[in-house]
């Protein structure tokens, strides 16, 4: 197999929802940054060829992976979550500032970092115009878009900020990527085998009940306890599908369960679109965080693969 035509660099790579994209979209990796010991594992587990560096950003040295032809990340969402302070640069969490200095150092042809909705807030326009300022200053041309995880086949109700920033002489062949034509799956469909692997007798019944998509995956941070499917509003939203948002189980419903039944992790990793054989390093806890605090694979891939578009497009006009 060829090897591939671009290589990313991707920091706080967690349990590896983007770098999945960005294979996906047909970049290669030279090093993934997680600071995280499970999601760590996680990577090399599914991925023992990638380059896995088990550490905080802070202390990454980009000037190694000068010339790279692509940095990505997920930083932080505390810092601009609606669920959380927002307390923006004020807290500890916040790594954009990292992200661009990595920029700085590597130098790359295109930059992806994904975030929350809150980030677009007004109260945080100073702050995204000064990264924007800092990128354009390096010669990149900036901009931001709101994405809704269920235009590109995920069955779940999640938006994320992707901003996307291309070498000046990249910029004129990047766009956005288009919605998919096809809606998502009802999480009845998407998750009825997992629900009846162990013979339970109402699975059929759920899933006719289960007509929507899910309310969003929070991962949540480890500050809190366990598994949580969200606030009250969000349980709610839960049991309108059927299921009972306190918590997750380790196995599907027995053969014969009454009730609402739990998620367990492996439901929760195919809504927020993991493979089957993805495997999570853990606990139920722990991979339930690395799994809801993921970028979805299909969503990652999308944007990834419109930047892998445009610098394909721009080495042809460079050869030509």
């Amino acid at each position: 197999m060829r090897p591939p035509l671009f290589s990313s660099v991707e920091i706080c790579a967690g349990a590896g929802g983007q770098a999945l994209g960005l294979e996906m979209a047909g970049f290669g990796h030279a090093a993934l940054v997680e600071i995280d010991p499970a999601a760590c594992r996680t990577l090399e587990t599914n991925r023992p060829e990638w380059n896995v560096l088990e550490m905080d950003v802070r202390d990454f040295d980009g000037a190694r992976h000068k010339g790279i032809d692509f940095v990505a990340g997920g930083v932080p969402c505390p810092p601009f979550s609606v669920a959380g302070k927002q307390l923006g640069p004020q807290d500890e969490r916040d790594l954009f500032p990292e992200a661009i200095r990595l920029v700085d150092e590597c130098r790359p042809k295109a930059v992806m970092l994904e975030n929350v909705r809150g980030l677009l807030d007004a109260s945080f326009a100073s702050y995204r115009d000064g990264i924007e300022n800092c990128l354009k200053k390096l010669g990149y041309v900036p901009a931001w878009k709101l994405l809704n995880a269920p235009e590109y086949g995920v069955s779940q109700v999640r938006n994320r900020v992707v901003l996307v920033g291309m070498r000046r002489d990249c910029s004129e062949h990047f766009a956005w990527p288009l919605p998919h034509a096809r809606p998502p799956k009802a999480i009845g469909d998407l998750l009825y085998d997992l629900m009846k692997a162990n013979g339970w007798g109402g699975a059929e019944q759920w899933r006719e009940k289960a007509g929507g998509i899910a309310p969003t995956l929070v991962g949540g941070s480890k500050k809190h306890g366990g598994p949580d499917l969200g606030p009250t509003r969000a349980k709610k939203a839960w049991a309108l599908l059927g299921i009972n948002g306190m918590g997750l189980k380790d196995e599907a419903p027995d053969e014969n369960f009454t009730g609402m039944p739990m998620l367990t992790p492996r439901m929760a990793a195919r809504i927020q679109g993991f493979p089957d054989e993805w495997k999570f390093f853990g606990k139920k806890t722990s991979a339930y965080r690395q799994i809801g605090n993921a970028f979805p694979p299909s969503m990652a891939k999308a944007v990834a693969r419109s930047i892998h578009n445009a610098l394909a497009a721009r080495r042809a006009f460079a050869v030509a």
